[in-house]
């Protein structure tokens, strides 16, 4: 059975007109019927359940659609298929995850230049050297 645009909205949570950009981005696809109809395969809930996973932890929607190209067109995917293509993600992940820990843990003593405590800074940051390397949190985006 597939799914109308409406009922994929529905079922997934997704408006309509997020669906309709998916579309245009060939993260989805849709059949039409006799008249002009969209009808989405069951799998696609699947397929927008992933993008919108991807779109939570800032993956952009140009490496979802790379990472979705990889599943099949003619057969819904399997567990090892959504398995393949999440190891695709997990180095970045990581490093995600790394630069937010870094974050947690210094942006208590640390914002701004990379050092915007006052008392802190002649010592961290002497004569701003620091700004000498760039704009913003220095320390931060190392």
């Amino acid at each position: 059975m597939e799914l109308s645009v409406g009922e994929l909205a529905a079922r997934s949570g997704v408006a309509v007109s997020a669906l309709h950009f998916f579309e245009r981005q060939g993260l989805i696809a849709s059949t039409r019927t006799a008249g002009n109809q969209r009808r989405y395969r069951r799998d696609t809930l699947r397929r927008v359940a992933f993008i919108r996973i991807a779109q939570r932890v800032g993956i952009p929607l140009k490496e979802v659609g790379a990472i979705l190209a990889l599943l099949p067109d003619n057969r819904t995917p399997t567990r090892e298929d959504w398995a393949r293509v999440s190891e695709c993600w997990q180095a970045e992940l990581d490093r995600r995850m790394r630069h937010l820990e870094q974050l947690r843990n210094d942006f208590t003593g640390c914002v701004g230049c990379g050092c915007m405590s006052i008392d802190r800074c002649p010592l961290i940051n002497p004569n701003d050297k620091l700004g000498r390397e760039g704009p913003g949190p220095r320390r931060l985006l190392a």
